[in-house]
């Protein structure tokens, strides 16, 4: 009840305002505002009101135009970067290394026996094409079932409206069908090719064209290695890689010596087993004491190149890397080559990378914000876009194909692709792989790191050992890792890496807001006080008219409802109710009714004369006259 009084002194008091009209309150607010411009329209004559009346029109269109432009630029969220040098003591990054060879062959030679075979008998028939050539001719016979699996095959272009299909093992020829998406040539050699099928004698197949032979090959071979080793359990293919206490033959970190016990063993499905160098994962990381080649970190290490598999890997040296602690190594992407029988030299500096999150940029801390599943979180490492779009990629195939590819963490209860349990999984590979809408879904659902460190490499090779000391030195590393006499190595496998800062100089690139709030009320302010001479209490004299002329729109509209009330009233009773006099003197003239339905006469019904006893009315039953009609009970 309290509440509803004060309801209705707040709305009386508010009706005492500038008026009851909207011509009122408007006359009312030029009169009174702050705000130049309205007060010359109803000040001035006729000519001068209708000028003012347009230039304020103007000026006001102008600042409501320019607050838009200045809203829309702070919504945008622009940022703007800046670069910052400076000076500290830094962690040494984390060093990757591995071979480029990922197992040795004298370890896995056993398992690619069959399609080493293969492979050879198919060089020899794309190196010395005669007719009837096949495999019938080679003893023992070949296994033709990894051939049928994913075949590889020539075309012959000599005509280019009617390509030509060669199988190397098949005598028969075919052309070019609708099913081949060889692209086009621009060469008029035979270009090889190799074809994905969803099924063995399928016609829905993919050809991917190679303008060599070489290229093809060497698809081929990594396309059909992947399917053989993809069934070897996992201890067993580390196994078969190369060792630490191998590969890693003498190390120094500025002046403290160290060994291969210092590094972390990862097994990478590209190049094997790697070894990381100040990972941080059981340890603290390392401190740089100082600048320069004679404060980083050594090592010699030994690729045994005279054991590399044939025909999957036709580079030779270590590949490294170096990154952030905590963080998984993309070596294919990210790493580079040292070469065989040189000194590689790499100067480092650092770029620190500090990105401004949401709503400036689509970036994430730590990935928890990302709705793709993190394969590589089972290595216990940080978020990175590089995992991010492989573990994607992974989760499509694994959706779409039925089975994980070899090169790509796996979920639980998932198994890796093979040309046995999943006899199309090449084809859908590669029609996932070369899909752009699968691409871009990956695009959008991954986001970068808010904060990142990059290392910028200076590198820099010579010849290692020289000819002068090549034998001396030789000697004793056979003898370290072998305690042998006799030397063991050669500059084709031996390797040495040098690592440091070149500086500790270290720059900073930094994005902050280019707009803030006090910049887009400043820009306001500046724009309404430069057109129109305004300020914040312009404004709020602007919002007191509002309100004012919500409250008359509140007050019309009740008295339109009570207007409407009244007029259905009156459409109910056309006739105007009888007054009260009325009604007294309608009951005084018609007298009363008798009960038989008689009416008595009016001198009869006049109250008798002071003194003359009452009339015995026990007889008689009177009720009033239904003056009103008999609609008036119900009212």
């Amino acid at each position: 009840m309290n509440l509803k009084k004060y309801f209705v002194r707040a709305l009386h008091r508010l009706q005492k305002g500038p008026g009851y009209t909207y011509k009122e309150l408007l006359v009312w607010y030029c009169d009174n505002t702050n705000t130049h411009g309205p007060k010359r329209i109803i000040k001035e004559g006729p000519k001068k009101k209708l000028i003012w009346f347009f230039l304020t029109l103007l000026f006001a269109s102008l600042v409501f135009w320019q607050w838009g432009i200045l809203i829309n630029t702070y919504l945008s969220y622009n940022v703007t970067s800046s670069l910052s040098i400076g000076f500290k003591t830094m962690q040494f990054p984390a060093v990757t290394v591995c071979n480029a060879n990922p197992f040795k062959y004298s370890e896995v030679k056993h398992l690619l026996k069959e399609l080493d075979r293969l492979i050879e008998a198919a060089l020899e028939r794309i190196l010395q094409p005669t007719p009837g050539n096949s495999s019938e001719n080679i003893s023992p016979p070949l296994d033709l079932d990894l051939w049928h699996q994913i075949p590889l095959v020539l075309i012959d272009e000599h005509d280019k409206d009617n390509p030509i299909i060669l199988d190397i093992f098949e005598s028969n020829q075919s052309p070019a069908g609708n099913e081949t998406t060889a692209g086009n040539q621009t060469t008029t050699d035979t270009p090889a090719l190799c074809p994905q099928c969803s099924h063995q004698g399928s016609e829905n197949c993919t050809y991917r064209n190679f303008t060599s032979a070489a290229q093809a090959v060497t698809e081929w071979y990594i396309l059909q290695s992947t399917s053989i080793l993809s069934k070897v359990p996992l201890q067993e293919r580390i196994r078969m890689g190369y060792q630490a206490e191998d590969m890693i033959l003498a190390c120094l970190y500025g002046a403290e010596p160290c060994n291969y016990k210092n590094f972390t063993q990862i097994y990478h499905p590209d190049h094997g087993n790697c070894y990381i160098f100040n990972w941080g994962m059981d340890e603290e990381a390392l401190n740089s004491s100082n600048p320069g080649a004679e404060f980083g970190l050594k090592l010699i290490l030994d690729i045994s190149q005279q054991d590399y598999i044939p025909y999957l890997s036709s580079a030779a040296g270590a590949r490294l890397m170096l990154h952030q602690q905590k963080s998984f190594p993309f070596l294919k992407d990210q790493g580079i080559y040292a070469m065989a029988g040189t000194e590689t030299s790499i100067g480092v500096l650092v770029d620190e990378l500090e990105r401004m999150g949401y709503p400036y940029s689509d970036c994430t801390m730590n990935g928890s914000d990302v709705p793709v599943k993190n394969l590589y979180s089972q290595y216990n490492t940080s978020y990175s876009i590089q995992a991010c779009l492989r573990s994607c990629f992974q989760n499509h195939m694994i959706e779409i194909c039925g089975c994980g590819h070899y090169m790509f963490p796996l979920p639980d209860g998932v198994n890796h692709c093979n040309n046995e349990d999943n006899p199309g999984w090449a084809y859908c590979y590669s029609s996932l792989r070369s899909s752009i809408r699968h691409r871009q879904i990956c695009i959008d659902s991954c986001k970068e790191t808010c904060n990142d460190t990059q290392y910028k490499m200076t590198i820099s090779m010579a010849d290692w050992p020289s000819e002068a000391s090549e034998d001396w030195i030789f000697h004793i590393l056979s003898y370290e890792r072998d305690m042998s006499t006799n030397v063991t190595l050669d500059r084709n496998g031996i390797i040495k890496l040098n690592i440091y800062f070149q500086e500790y100089n270290y720059r900073t690139i930094s994005e902050s807001a280019a707009t803030t709030i006090v910049w887009l009320l400043s820009s306001l302010g500046g724009q309404f006080g430069f057109w129109m001479g305004g300020s914040v209490l312009c404004l709020i004299e602007f919002g007191e008219i509002i309100i004012d002329s919500l409250w008359i729109t509140i007050i019309n509209v009740i008295g339109w409802c009570k207007g409407l009330k009244q007029k259905r009233a009156q459409a109910r009773y056309p006739d105007v109710p009888p007054t009260v006099s009325e009604l007294v003197e309608a009951h005084t003239n018609l007298g009363f009714q008798h009960e038989d339905g008689g009416t008595l006469p009016r001198d009869e019904a006049l109250p008798p004369e002071p003194g003359t006893p009452p009339p015995n009315y026990d007889s008689l039953r009177v009720q009033p006259l239904d003056v009103l009609g008999p609609d008036s009970d119900a009212e």
